[in-house]
């Protein structure tokens, strides 16, 4: 084409139409066979821009890394370490820093990992593009491609740009970007009408592969324009959310510290009024804000968090953000593909009908599969192994297991003609050798396409009517029409010669068969409350099929048989249908975005599996995307939060339960921490309405140690408990019910708090009456009663740890009897209260931390005291449960 500048109306915004005739579209695009010059080349990437996709601009490093040390949970963190400074302790004060800053940095590279998959996109472009310019091939760098290059395809080469084949024909692997694994063809010619673009038989996509074949193709889109480009931008638009447990914690946070700041400054004032010396109110309000600052809450939730990432990893779920092991325990609905997911993808020869309809010992039938097995294009690998269409292997296997074994050597050598799968026919055809020397054509495709071409139309009534009941029962049903030739006859040239005259052999059924485990999964979810949909690239008779064979759709299965087709409004009348459950067939991307943009606005927390790039923004969007790890793609991988090692429906479910077992655990340790915080403040608020006649019970160097030092091992143990009994017999958790509730607070901050409370208290005025104490008495230093004092502090600082005991072992369930899930099934528990138990024996007997922490060895009679705390706390939350359950029962 001569040297021009760019036409002007030749812009991005107004890419022509890439369907229109051929010799338009080259006038459109302004090349020709000899493709672009140069300079013109040149001049178009100046307009265009490089054939990449692009990322928007993401925020830096250190502005996340501040995001995450000003979380509410943080930010409370620092108030402890501030508070731990002005105690004069500041090896604890640098402790908690320390936690705030490896919480921060473990999160921020949590979601730094999660936001790959556009790069991920970009790596599907070819390093090197083959085009022709000037006249001649050269090797260009792929991003230096522009609308109108002339490119030249060949077997193996990853296509990269948008094109529209002007010579020849490929066969591409477009499993990126449709999801289905079968090789396609595409040939130069006219486009089909009203099919999606995705289908048109003779346009080829960026990041795809071409598997087989030789063509030449003008780009009609590169970059962000192309479909690579449009799913990216589809990722990049959907946001990926705060997780429900990452907004109830920061929930949680404020109130923790509006109830700490607000009971800080009315007891400060309450302290001055009831005449307390400043000092001695300053420190009563430190005191109690260190006693309602959960200290070892962030750092519990996170590991508990990974604990079940681990466990979860281990039985092949991988998840790739913390929060999300949280979100799967709310998951109510459940996305599925078909094909590997639900199935086997394993094709299997599972049913055939002859027009005699012969059983399977008859002649016809092993004629009808051998031609079948004939009819292919499949090659053996060194291996022994099959190598080619799926459809097409599994003819081979079921002709070899029904004993007419085809092998593909001798097949190819007596072939003479082969004319390919068309996918505008639907249909493919062979000339092959029979051993009588003579020639036949064999004809096999869509039973409607190869029927249409019978010289007797009765069996191909019959035939219509046997492979619609075939496919009903969730098989590909494919026709076999064979015409033998006379003696001499020269092999046909022409597929048009050769596809004529034919008669029927039969219809033969693959069907690839639902993993066995999957039935039992179904169950499972219909008894915890989740709704399972099926979004599949396939038609609706094969999905409805597997869909009623592992338990999908009961009671109610509705099949959208054209989804692309479906509107935002059909869509939630759907949706709002109760015991519905629905199989979205010949789904687009944008269908699975659509889907799960609706069942977010109705509420619904959704899980959706996808293995293709095409489903990358539908896997960001959901709530829980899950994407497969053995046939899913890189693209579908970054942009899931999990990844299915084994690409199994069943292990979604476990995942779920898993989920469900993480979110009660972190209410039980939240219950476990939130209950020490009432005999913390008691003791303060005793000393503030006493106007100081009562010494103050508890110090804060003592409740520091109680929130970093002993409770931290149990909290972690309780988040390693096994799931209560009928965790998967119960509906889904509310989306708004937060991760505390009501019922939690009156649980820890009421019963178990208050009962610890009585108790501590018991123990600190029992050891000063003891000593002869009377209230007003002083207890100072050089006094009398100052080594009865510390004994007394001591009590108090120990009487709360071992009420923790009795509140970790009532924590472990919510409902249950405590003999119904064992006293020794948590053995990390055990060594936790071992630990914690050692650890408040140092504080009270050696004398090195005796100095620091204030306290004195407590008598044997006190320690006998505080023994039977343990079982107090514990039996009156068992005596709670049991009212509980009989109610229920009741």
């Amino acid at each position: 084409m001569a040297d021009s500048a760019v036409d002007p109306d030749l812009t991005p915004a107004t890419t022509p139409d890439p369907l229109e005739p051929l010799p338009l579209l080259r006038r459109e695009l302004h090349t020709g066979p000899l493709g672009l010059s140069s300079r013109e080349a040149e001049r178009r990437l100046a307009v265009y821009g490089p054939n990449e996709v692009r990322r928007t601009s993401q925020p830096g490093i250190l502005r996340e890394l501040l995001r995450q040390l000003v979380h509410p949970l943080a930010l409370l963190l620092w108030a402890a370490a501030a508070l731990a400074f002005i105690a004069g302790i500041g090896v604890l004060g640098w402790a908690i820093a320390a936690v705030v800053l490896l919480n921060a940095g473990f999160a921020l590279v949590q979601e730094r990992q999660a936001e790959k998959a556009v790069e991920t996109l970009a790596r599907y472009l070819p390093a090197q593009a083959r085009v022709i310019r000037d006249g001649q091939p050269r090797h260009v760098p792929a991003r230096d491609l522009v609308p109108g290059d002339l490119i030249v395809l060949e077997e193996g080469d990853r296509i990269p740009a948008d094109a529209r084949l002007s010579e020849g024909g490929i066969e591409a692997d477009l499993s990126m970007l449709t999801g289905e694994s079968t090789p396609v063809e595409r040939l130069a010619g006219p486009g089909l009408q009203a099919v999606p673009v995705l289908q048109e038989p003779n346009l080829v996509f960026s990041g795809t592969t071409a598997t087989e074949g030789q063509a030449q193709a003008i780009v009609f889109a590169t970059g962000d324009h192309t479909e690579l480009g449009r799913i990216a931008a589809l990722s990049q638009r959907t946001p990926r959310e705060a997780s429900p447990l990452e907004k109830q914690v920061k929930k949680v946070a404020w109130l923790i510290a509006a109830v700490a700041v607000a009971m800080g400054a009315v007891f400060l004032v309450t302290g001055v009024a009831v005449g307390l010396p400043l000092t001695d109110s300053l420190v009563f309000a430190i005191g109690l804000l260190v006693a309602n600052v959960p200290e070892g809450l962030l750092p519990t939730i996170t590991l508990a968090l990974a604990v079940g990432v681990r466990a979860l990893a281990r039985q092949g779920a991988v998840i790739k953000r913390l929060s999300a092991v949280e979100t799967l325990g709310s998951t109510d609905v459940i996305c599925t593909d078909k094909t590997g997911t639900l199935t086997r993808n394993e094709m299997r020869l599972h049913g055939f009908w002859t027009p005699e309809d012969l059983t399977a010992a008859g002649p016809r039938s092993a004629e009808l599969i051998r031609a079948a097995a004939l009819c292919t294009t499949v090659t053996r690998e060194t291996d022994g192994r099959l190598h080619g269409d799926p459809t097409e292997v599994a003819l081979v296997e079921g002709a070899a297991e029904r004993a007419v074994p085809v092998d593909p050597a001798d097949r190819d050598a007596h072939r003479r003609a082969c004319f390919r799968f068309d996918p505008r026919l639907r249909l493919m055809s062979v000339v092959q050798a029979t051993d009588q020397g003579r020639l036949r054509v064999v004809a096999k495709g869509a039973p409607e396409a190869v029927l249409s071409l019978l010289t007797d139309g009765e069996p191909a009534r019959r035939a219509q009517t046997a492979a619609d009941g075939l496919a009903a029962d969730g098989m590909r049903v494919l026709a076999v029409a064979v015409r033998d030739l006379p003696a001499g006859t020269p092999p046909p040239t022409q597929r048009r010669q050769a596809e004529g005259g034919l008669h029927l052999l039969g219809l033969v059924g693959l069907y690839d068969p639902p993993r066995p485990e999957v039935a039992a999964a179904v169950r499972r979810c219909h008894r915890a409350g989740l709704t399972v949909h099926i979004v599949t690239g396939d038609s609706g008779a094969t999905a409805a099929s597997i869909a009623r064979a592992v338990g999908i759709g009961v009671p109610r299965l509705r099949v959208i048989a054209q989804s692309e087709a479906i509107d935002d409004h059909h869509l939630d009348d759907l949706l709002r249908e109760g015991g519905t459950e629905i199989v979205f067939a010949r789904s687009s991307p944008e269908t699975k975005l659509k889907v799960a943009d609706a069942l977010r606005s109705h509420g619904r927390t959704v899980a959706m599996t996808g293995d293709g790039v095409n489903d990358a923004p539908a896997l960001h969007r959901a709530h829980i995307g899950v994407a497969m790890g053995r046939s899913g793609t890189d693209v579908a991988r970054e942009a899931s939060t999990m990844v299915l090692t084994d690409d199994n429906f069943a292990t979604i479910v476990t995942a779920v339960e898993s989920g469900r077992r993480v979110y009660d655990n972190v209410r039980k340790f939240i219950v476990y921490i939130f209950a020490h915080l009432t005999p913390e403040v008691v003791p303060f608020v005793v000393f503030a309405l006493s106007a100081g006649t009562v010494p103050l019970p508890l110090t804060v160097l003592q409740i520091l140690a109680v929130d970093l030092g002993t409770e931290t091992l149990p909290a972690l143990a309780l988040g390693r408990e096994r799931a209560e009994p009928g965790i998967m017999s119960r509906p889904p958790r509310p989306s708004t019910q937060g991760v505390i509730s009501k019922d939690m607070l009156v649980r820890s901050w009421g019963r178990l708090g208050t009962v610890s409370a009585a108790l501590v208290m018991t123990g600190f005025f029992y050891v000063l009456w003891r000593a002869g104490w009377h209230p007003g008495d002083p207890t100072g230093p050089g006094t009398p009663l100052h080594h009865a004092y510390l004994t007394a502090t001591t009590a108090t600082f120990a009487g709360i740890v071992t009420c923790q005991v009795g509140t970790a072992i009532a924590a472990r369930t919510d409902h249950a009897a405590l003999r119904d899930i064992g006293f020794f099934t948590n053995p990390l528990l055990l060594a936790g209260i071992g630990f914690e138990l050692a650890f408040t024996a140092a504080l009270v007997y050696a004398p090195p931390l005796q100095h620091l922490f204030g306290t004195a060895a407590l008598p044997l009679d006190v320690v006998a005291l505080i023994a039977v705390f343990p079982p107090l706390v514990w039996g009156t939350d068992e005596l709670r449960r049991s009212v509980l359950r009989r109610r229920h029962r009741s």
